[in-house]
């Protein structure tokens, strides 16, 4: 990455779930090659508007391998390890061998390794894995989250009240965790609230007036902010798009160009679109609502840095953010 680079620290971000390893990052669209790979440029604009963590996200065994590598030698980098879902199969035979594995690289990884995920369950895509076989997945990982002590980045999708039901019959087996993508309805918020998870809130959170009410009920000490990019971008004809204030120059893929960003690929720097859109619906100042994300984070996430820092991380990173590069 470039020296030099400067954060916009009038805010601070943690971009708890961001797909870095995926192959639009690296030029690659569905298969076809349109541009270089331009990580560096992507990294920088997410320093330069303030983020100061990226939870790259995994979701199968080789993808964690992969994210981990990615994240090694970069200290604003850290990674999840775990089976999506969708990915289940592959915890099919010998499930303990695989959880082996995956437990290998927890323990290669060490401190680089910040929750066990993406895993939960999802019924709008069963033509990739079964519900039973997601039920046989989902239940491995909890054995993960109790024997390391992580919290757990979950996905949730249309599981008519399986999702809640399994994750309160282990909710002793894991510390925390976040329901990321949430966009869900006001009772299911309520009771993933009751298990005392925490809610992550990106652009697919805010498509509609009633994903916006339902991401402005969260309640502050429970919400957590994320891109899921390169997916998840706010678009014009979403709810929430008229708060959105903060913009890069973009050229479509096929008219690639370095340095801007790509129309249709999210970016970890478009956080501040998030935050800019749920501060508004909720009438607060961006300040009040990053600083509750950030410091929700901190304590879930990174719960030792936290405790080093005292009450407010988020005061403590804007103000070292402010006399210091990257």
């Amino acid at each position: 990455m470039s020296s030099g680079l400067k954060r916009r620290m009038s805010r601070a971000f943690i971009d708890i779930g961001a797909n870095l390893t995926d192959g639009m990052f690296r030029g690659v669209y569905n298969g076809t090659e349109r541009h270089v790979d331009d990580m560096e440029s992507v990294l920088s604009r997410a320093i330069e508007a303030g983020v100061m963590k990226i939870m790259v996200t995994a979701g199968t065994l080789d993808q964690s391998r992969e994210a981990l590598d990615f994240v090694k030698d970069n200290s604003m980098l850290v990674s999840t390890v775990g089976v999506h879902p969708t990915r289940a199969n592959e915890l099919k035979g010998d499930v303990n061998a695989h959880l082996d594995l995956l437990s290998g690289l927890i323990r290669e990884g060490g401190d680089k390794v910040v929750a066990i995920g993406e895993c939960g369950l999802d019924y709008d895509r069963t033509h990739f894995c079964s519900i039973e076989q997601q039920k046989i997945g989902y239940e491995a990982q909890f054995l993960l989250a109790e024997r390391f002590k992580l919290p757990l980045f979950l996905h949730n999708r249309n599981t008519g009240g399986d999702f809640v039901k399994m994750t309160s019959e282990n909710r002793g087996r894991f510390t925390s965790g976040v329901v990321h993508s949430f966009t869900g309805s006001m009772e299911e918020l309520n009771e993933l609230l009751d298990l005392g998870l925490y809610i992550g809130i990106n652009g697919c959170s805010l498509k509609t007036e009633e994903n916006i009410n339902v991401a402005s009920a969260v309640p502050l000490d429970r919400i957590m902010l994320e891109t899921d990019s390169p997916y998840c971008e706010i678009r014009p004809s979403h709810a929430g798009f008229s708060h959105v204030r903060s913009k890069w120059p973009a050229k479509d893929k096929k008219k690639f160009e370095l340095g801007s960003c790509v129309k249709g690929r999210c970016e970890p720097c478009h956080i501040r679109c998030v935050a800019e859109v749920v501060a508004a619906a909720r009438g607060i100042s961006e300040d009040e609502l990053c600083k509750a994300a950030f410091n929700n984070t901190m304590k879930v996430f990174f719960p030792a840095e936290s405790l080093d820092m005292g009450d407010c991380p988020y005061h403590t990173y804007i103000s070292a953010g402010c006399s210091k590069e990257p």
